[in-house]
């Protein structure tokens, strides 16, 4: 697919996925999701791609939907442009990593909290926008908040619409580190690739198993990662990572 409204790089063994509509906050429209959704299945197919960086270009991350031209079915669109993109992130058996750049408001907010890691600048903000124009927290948002940061706090965020800055989203567990603008991006980079380096087979089955830790009770959690266990077990990185620990060497993991 030729992309017009994403950026798509590869480096280091690092797709980075940039949303191309600075002009608009990268709000989404249909074409746009389509782009990402072929992004992260290009992802999910090379094995030379073992981690993905998203982020947004100009001074906001993603305002969320573009309103410009409403749909006359919002859960159609949900259907068709959010629900692909967020199942593809959860199930790529990749680490996914999101540099939120600026503002996160409503799907955009809840695309970054699907990542694995999130990086956000010190002038950054999120914000749940859905209850402004009288809609629902979609794109896994009832979903991810109250897993993330409670209940209360994740009422508080959906209905009364408020901001939260970089400083109290990590806080809250809704990122992982703060960055100085002019920082985030050569951090994230350094980060994401330092991920591609490492045994991403191995991340790919822990992926599985929190995924799974949401819906499961103890015992199905406890039998399941004996399964995965055994999966990555039979991995040749396990093999890899064992034999450079006997040497006394650095391990040189390749995915696999």
């Amino acid at each position: 697919m030729e992309y017009h409204f994403i950026k798509v790089q590869v480096q280091d063994g690092v797709q980075g996925i940039t949303l191309n509509r600075p002009e608009v906050l990268n709000s989404f429209h249909l074409a746009m999701a389509r782009e990402v959704q072929d992004a992260l299945a290009v992802a999910a197919a090379d094995d030379a791609i073992r981690a993905v960086l998203l982020t947004g270009a100009g001074r906001g991350f993603c305002a969320g939907q573009d309103l410009a031209n409403v749909p006359a079915d919002l859960g159609e669109t949900v259907r068709a442009q959010y629900n692909p993109i967020i199942r593809a992130i959860r199930r790529l058996e990749k680490p996914v990593v999101c540099a939120v750049n600026g503002v996160a408001a409503g799907a955009g907010a809840n695309l970054a909290f699907a990542c694995d890691i999130v990086l956000v600048s010190s002038e950054a903000t999120f914000i749940q926008s859905f209850s402004r124009i009288g809609l629902i927290p979609d794109s896994g948002g009832t979903f991810f908040l109250p897993r993330l940061v409670g209940l209360a706090r994740a009422s508080g965020l959906a209905l009364l619409g408020g901001k939260v800055g970089a400083a109290q989203a990590q806080e809250w567990g809704l990122a992982w580190e703060v960055c100085e603008p002019d920082a985030l991006m050569p951090r994230a980079m350094e980060l994401a690739a330092s991920l591609a380096t490492q045994p991403t087979r191995g991340f790919g089955l822990t992926k599985q198993a929190f995924n799974a830790s949401l819906s499961n009770d103890l015992d199905a959690q406890l039998d399941l990662e004996a399964d995965l266990q055994s999966a990555a077990g039979r991995t040749e990185d396990f093999t890899e990572g064992v034999a450079a620990f006997r040497a006394k060497r650095p391990p040189i993991f390749r995915g696999r």
